[in-house]
């Protein structure tokens, strides 16, 4: 008697949407249905895992380089994969979500590489999850074009030596996909966005000269990396395309990562590319694992936060040296500002500011950077040719002057600043906006002139808990509190209405996001993430 056959995956509450069954064909989803059989068991004991983790660092307040890893990281023999050409030269990185607009302009805009989101630049509504695939799609076949219906402009794709690398960001392996489910259980949002990725584009991008290139979001240990590295083996046997195809850069976002860089690379060393620095959720990695550290752990005002301070120093040095000790690239940290079409000076400012921060990036020895903007890619280009000129890459910086104990990453102390009573208001104000929007279904907004994606708010969120947690006095003598944060709140979401007026107030989802913002920023039990209690919310 034969097995039966395995049950396939069911679409759930989903409205059908145009060109639907062009992604979601009966192999693709077969495919998605064995990545989920096979995987998500241990992405759920690694999610446990994860808690046991920050209940350990609670109860000690430290961390330290692996003991039981040490081997990996004295073992000066092993480096990773030699990069694929289309993956040598990544001086300037451009990130933005798989919407049509965003993938023709990405692909156009000189950068040597786009950044694809599905993750924290993406709302995940079954909408964006599959036609943001499609588009991909039509891109490989220049299929795509895009006019816009407010000023009849139209995009279309440059010749394609002109156009970027695609590196595709899954979600974090914390996201289910409510809408596509195997015998009742959702499958991981990460498995969804990477197979069904995977499955439609592999051998057309190795047809292009390319490969299936993917970004690794919100790692926390190299167990995780271990758990992608077999999957990637497992994807490239099923479609039958040669092993070491895959190329993956980890965002190193978490502080438990930072210090297991070596052991991430060398766990995916047959399909690894590099690393990148990941600020906002970098610093939201540190409220929420140290966030019962006490006064010393206390982050002030984001923006205050620079990428010069000792423990972020530590961070990006570290991080250069472990990637090219190995052979990997170091990917340099956003330049989110949004140039203004009104205000020349602002413009000015800010583009100085960005030149002296990538032009820091490529002194350190990173081998590229990220923008959030084309009329940005001009300005890091320039940095990275002074110091790049016509080589792909400076791997052969070793940085060996770098040294950097397990204190320095934790060193937060080490910061003059202190949270003031602006930075709530700016955390209070940028939050509910950018919560507004996302559960409209925008996961990168512009706000204050800055991209901003869903690391923002829960940056800025963790700042608010934090700050009453930890009793902050502001300088104006005022205690961080519960109502305060909600006296602010209540101020911010009045001027909201008072500039956009009632009728677009009403139609927007402002309420909702400000009383978001309260639920994740006051509740004395810590969402993990914010976008968990956000997704239950979206439409």
């Amino acid at each position: 008697m034969s097995a039966p056959a395995p049950s396939p995956l069911a679409i759930v509450d989903a409205e059908p949407l145009p060109r639907q069954d062009e992604v979601l064909t009966d192999a693709a989803l077969a495919f998605v249905a064995e990545l989920h059989r096979r995987f998500t068991p241990r992405r759920d004991e690694l999610l446990a895992r994860r808690g046991e983790r920050r209940a350990e660092i609670a109860r000690t307040s430290t961390l330290d380089f692996l003991p039981e890893t040490e081997a990996v990281r004295v073992d000066d023999t092993w480096k990773v994969a030699p990069a694929p050409a289309a993956l040598d030269d990544r001086r300037v990185e451009i990130t933005g979500p798989t919407d049509r607009k965003m993938t023709v302009n990405a692909l156009n805009s000189g950068a040597r590489v786009w950044l694809a989101d599905f993750e924290d630049a993406s709302a995940p509504t079954w909408e964006n999850v599959v036609t943001g695939q499609l588009n991909l799609i039509d891109a490989y076949t220049r299929n795509i074009d895009f006019t816009d219906p407010r000023s009849g402009k139209s995009y279309a794709l440059k010749p394609a030596e002109e156009l970027a690398t695609v590196v595709t960001r899954p979600r974090g392996w914390h996201l289910d996909e409510r809408h596509l489910q195997l015998d009742g259980t959702p499958v991981p949002g990460a498995l969804v966005d990477f197979g069904l990725y995977f499955f439609h584009n592999a051998q057309r991008l190795i047809d292009l000269g390319k490969g299936p290139y993917f970004y690794l979001p919100k790692t926390e240990s190299y167990l995780e990396a271990r758990l992608w590295n077999d999957i990637f083996v497992f994807a490239q046997d099923y479609v039958g395309i040669p092993q070491g195809t895959v190329r993956a850069t980890v965002l190193i976002e978490t502080i438990t990562a930072a210090y297991e860089m070596e052991e991430i690379l060398y766990e995916l060393r047959d399909h690894a590319s590099g690393l990148n620095a990941g600020r906002w959720d970098y610093l939201f990695s540190i409220v929420k694992n140290f966030r019962d550290g006490g006064s010393k752990f206390v982050l002030p005002d984001r923006n205050l936060v620079t990428m010069t301070a000792p423990f972020m120093r530590a961070y990006t040095e570290l991080l250069v040296r472990t990637c090219h000790k190995r052979g990997a690239h170091a990917i340099g940290g956003m330049a989110a500002f949004i140039p203004s079409r009104r205000d020349a000076e602002v413009n000015k400012v800010a583009f100085e500011k960005v030149k002296a921060d990538k032009d820091r990036e490529a002194g350190d020895g990173f081998d590229g950077s990220w923008v959030a903007h084309p009329d940005l890619v001009p300005i890091a280009m320039a940095s990275f040719d002074a110091v790049l000129g016509a080589k792909p890459n400076q791997k052969d910086r070793l940085r060996e002057d770098v040294s950097v104990a397990a204190g320095d990453l934790i060193a937060i102390d080490t910061l003059d600043a202190k949270p003031s009573y602006d930075g709530l208001r700016n955390a209070v104000a940028v939050g509910i906006r950018y919560i507004e929007a996302w559960l409209r279904g925008m996961g990168a907004v512009a706000i204050f002139n800055l991209m901003e994606d869903a690391a923002t708010a829960e940056i800025s969120r963790s700042q608010i808990w934090q700050w009453i947690n930890a009793d902050v006095v502001f300088e104006n003598g005022e205690h961080a509190t519960s109502d305060l944060a909600r006296k602010v709140a209540a101020e911010e979401l009045a001027a909201i209405r008072a500039e956009v007026g009632d009728e677009t107030f009403e139609a927007g989802k402002w309420q909702q996001a400000h009383d978001l913002l309260l639920q994740v920023s006051l509740d004395q039990d810590y969402a993990d993430f914010l976008t968990l209690p956000a997704y239950e919310q979206l439409g």
